[in-house]
């Protein structure tokens, strides 16, 4: 366990992080993050999940110790996904509620014209009349 907390630390230091911004990263509290860095708390493997996917880490690095840090270079923390939530948290409770209403209907008309282009794709598929060739 000591071991892992060593790399959640050298992790957390090379990505420029303060233990603060780290756990917002990870939708968890400063202080688990400590706890953990210190060898007071257990990691949940969830949480090494979360930390392998969020900032592209080799899980069995985090785990173990083997392979590279990364799967490639170090992500960008400054993605779009933390700038939606930072405007998100901003917001009002009910421009949030309307800001997910909204999205929601963004997703549907992206998968209705999704569908749309599958079926027109079929239509001319299908719309064709083979072509006799002579012999």
């Amino acid at each position: 366990m000591v071991e892992i907390c060593k790399r959640i630390k050298e992790l957390r230091t090379s990505l420029k992080l303060s233990q603060r911004q780290f756990a917002r990263k990870i939708f968890v509290s400063q202080t688990l993050v400590n706890e953990i860095e210190l060898g007071k708390r257990k990691i949940h493997i969830r949480i090494l999940h979360l930390i392998s996917y969020r900032f592209n880490v080799n899980i069995e690095w985090l785990k173990k110790g083997e392979g590279d840090m990364f799967f490639s270079a170090p992500p960008d923390t400054d993605t779009r996904l933390d700038h939606i939530i930072e405007i998100f948290n901003k917001l009002d409770r009910p421009l949030q509620d309307y800001l997910l209403i909204q999205s929601k209907e963004l997703l549907k008309i992206q998968k209705e014209t999704i569908e749309k282009n599958r079926n027109n794709a079929k239509i001319s598929v299908s719309g064709t009349k083979p072509v006799k060739r002579k012999v």
